[in-house]
């Protein structure tokens, strides 16, 4: 088995759809459905049920994902371990304002164990770019929050946070257990320059045009509330919390905050590959990737 093929069943796998699959790996479906009934000869056994109603995995398809996961992390350490020794092992990673969150904590603990001859580099990014200068060829992969534009990029989702309206302390709303957006109607919000990425952009404006002060970074956005009464939104998460004079009410009327990994589509890096596996558990607390 190739190692290449096994990285299109953990996609097949994982996704539980060949379409979105063969998406992910930037291919069309029909190579990729003959990839995976070529690993079915190979192996002797039907890794997938086929129906209308979808694609699950069997049996044998479950303890294959079980190990193939295993062999494809082994197999991109060890690549990332050549690199090291070879001292060419150095990964730049942008991170949109969230570098106290207990997840990103996590995470670097857990990669200078894995990998302590990797060279890190952090670019701390402001809210005006949410893929942190990936694009621009700054950062091999981005730590952020969704939604964006993801045209030509791959996003892993991390976590997802409930979020809620940032308000002073003495506000009239402050005392509510939870808000909805019409609840805020009328009032001055918080706001991002003009070019910023209007999906990005969309989603903490609440979905309408706004009018307020501009800013650029998160205590910003915090002092704009403090100073001038305005209004906005924050996630409500540890590591989040504002400071004694704000208060955040939950928005029971909003999606989550998406924290994603990012980078650009079709890079194959193993370093990205391994940052990307290492953060997916951090995230979630895998007691496993914990200092």
């Amino acid at each position: 088995m190739e190692l290449r093929t096994l990285r299109y069943f953990v996609a097949v796998a994982e996704e539980l759809h060949f379409g979105r699959a063969a998406a992910r790996l930037h291919m069309s479906q029909p190579p990729l459905s003959r990839a995976i009934k070529q690993l079915e000869t190979d192996v002797g056994a039907v890794l997938f049920h086929r129906s209308a109603a979808g694609v699950s995995l069997t049996p044998v398809g479950a303890t294959l994902l079980e190990e193939a996961r295993t062999l494809l992390d082994q197999a991109d350490q060890v690549r990332v371990r050549v690199a090291a020794a070879a001292g060419a092992a150095t990964i730049t990673v942008g991170i949109l304002g969230d570098s106290t969150d207990p997840g990103a904590t996590r995470l670097a603990a857990a990669y200078r164990r894995q990998h302590p001859g990797v060279e890190v580099r952090v670019r701390d990014t402001d809210l005006t770019d949410p893929t942190c200068g990936l694009r621009a060829g700054l950062v091999d992969v981005a730590l952020t929050r969704g939604p964006f534009d993801e045209t030509g990029l791959t996003v892993r989702e991390l976590r997802a946070d409930p979020v809620g309206a940032v308000l002073r302390a003495d506000d009239p709303l402050a005392g509510r257990d939870r808000l909805k957006l019409a609840d805020m109607a009328g009032r001055r919000w918080f706001r991002f320059p003009a070019g910023t990425d209007p999906i990005w952009q969309s989603y903490w404006s609440g979905g309408e045009p706004r009018e307020g002060p501009v800013v650029r970074a998160v205590q910003e956005c915090l002092q704009a509330v403090l100073w001038n009464g305005t209004v906005g939104m924050a996630p409500l998460a540890l590591g989040h919390e504002p400071p004694e004079e704000l208060t955040v009410v939950p928005l029971i009327d909003m999606a989550p905050s998406r924290v994603v990994a990012a980078w650009k589509a079709g890079d194959t890096n193993p370093l990205i590959r391994s940052f990307v596996r290492i953060a997916t558990a951090a995230y979630r607390g895998d007691p496993s990737e914990r200092p």
